[in-house]
């Protein structure tokens, strides 16, 4: 296969930048330094700054863009460059002043229609597999009523400090597993019931995320409260969300909620996209008997759900005795990728990195939701 510039170029305008709707190529981010030797292509992108959220991103859409309308075979070198002011392409979103929260960088709810479908649980190790794979990554646990991340990660009697920044003190996020989280468990009595009107619990969120020493995220995980509240009502008041995943086990009335969960965010008004769905507890599998399945919950109702759907099935996560057990610890599952558990979660984190890059390529950036 004979390899030429206008080839890669081609495939690099299917690769648009979220939120303009113009491609990397109009948009003057491929450097002039394009370089062929046999199958080896080298490159370099122009970014307006080197904390760019949608850097990784677009680095490996350019990537995967190549393989998809080139070749599998060709071995793609890319380089990242930041432009100077008066270098800046015109139409580059370098020339304009940073949306509130770009420094969150892909935000990503995590949501479920009812309680007990292990939503948190999958919120936690999504956070930390996403982190195994080298992103930077925050969590905020949404759910002011009902708290679990500080136990989850172990640190139920962390503190959070206060910093100033830029003149502002803001509040440090704790660090545990490679992830920036933050909870309202952490200000409040663990064995005393948060009985708060919706507008305090809404306020108390709004807090967390914009007077919070985040920093510069690839994603920030929205751990958030089950069914449909003035929680999930403030977060798309206040964020752009990239994208939702939802969480369901196979069985029919959990599905009948996941229904509202997916219709709710996909709402004209809110219309923020499905990344895809996750079927929790798909089967329990003994640790005895680890060959075994039994679909205790129904089979693969999720997996049918999301064909019906057309939305993709990010992962199908089994119970088996020791992701309880992990999460009570304060160790979750994917802290250990060599089990079948551990594994699982960290497909399931690669799938809605791929999920993600794929939403940003195709449509346009979330607009905040209007609060009138």
């Amino acid at each position: 296969m004979t390899l030429y510039p206008q080839l890669i170029i081609d495939a690099l305008k299917t690769v648009r930048y979220p939120g303009t709707g113009k491609n990397i190529v109009e948009m003057g981010m491929v450097e002039d330094d394009l370089r062929i030797a046999g199958l080896h292509v080298s490159f370099s992108l122009i970014f307006d700054k080197p904390t760019n959220p949608f850097l990784k991103s677009l680095v490996k859409a350019s990537e995967a863009a190549i393989h998809a309308f080139v070749s599998k075979d060709v071995e793609v070198e890319i380089k990242t460059k930041t432009a100077t002011p008066a270098a800046v392409p015109e139409g580059s979103p370098s020339g304009q002043a940073d949306p509130p929260y770009a420094h969150l960088g892909n935000i990503i709810a995590v949501s479920s229609g009812k309680g007990g479908v292990g939503k948190s649980t999958v919120a936690a190790n999504l956070a930390i597999a996403l982190a195994r794979l080298g992103h930077r990554v925050g969590l905020l646990d949404c759910d002011i009523f009902g708290p679990s991340m500080p136990k989850m990660f172990h640190v139920e009697d962390a503190r959070p400090y206060s910093e100033e920044v830029d003149g502002k003190a803001m509040i440090v996020p704790i660090e545990q597993y490679g992830v920036k989280m933050l909870s309202i468990g952490f200000f409040v009595d663990p064995d005393t019931p948060t009985l708060w009107r919706g507008g305090m619990a809404s306020n108390a969120l709004k807090q967390l995320i914009g007077e919070a020493a985040w920093g510069d995220l690839d994603y920030f995980i929205l751990d958030t409260p089950p069914g449909t509240s003035d929680i999930h009502l403030t977060l798309v008041q206040t964020l752009p969300i990239t994208g939702a995943v939802i969480v369901s086990t196979p069985q029919q009335v959990a599905l009948a909620d996941a229904r509202k969960g997916i219709n709710m965010y996909t709402n004209e008004k809110v219309n923020v996209p499905i990344l895809g769905l996750v079927e929790n507890m798909s089967w329990f599998t003994p640790a005895e008997l680890p060959e075994n399945r039994y679909y205790i919950f129904g089979r693969e109702g999720v997996k049918q759900l999301a064909e019906e759907m057309n939305i993709p099935l990010l992962a199908q996560i089994p119970l088996v005795q020791s992701v309880c057990e992990s999460g009570d610890a304060g160790e979750p599952a994917a802290l250990h990728p060599d089990t079948p558990t551990g594994n699982a979660f960290l497909q399931l984190a690669a799938r809605v990195v791929t999920q993600t890059d794929k939403r940003n390529a195709e449509l346009a950036k979330t607009e905040i939701v209007a609060t009138h």
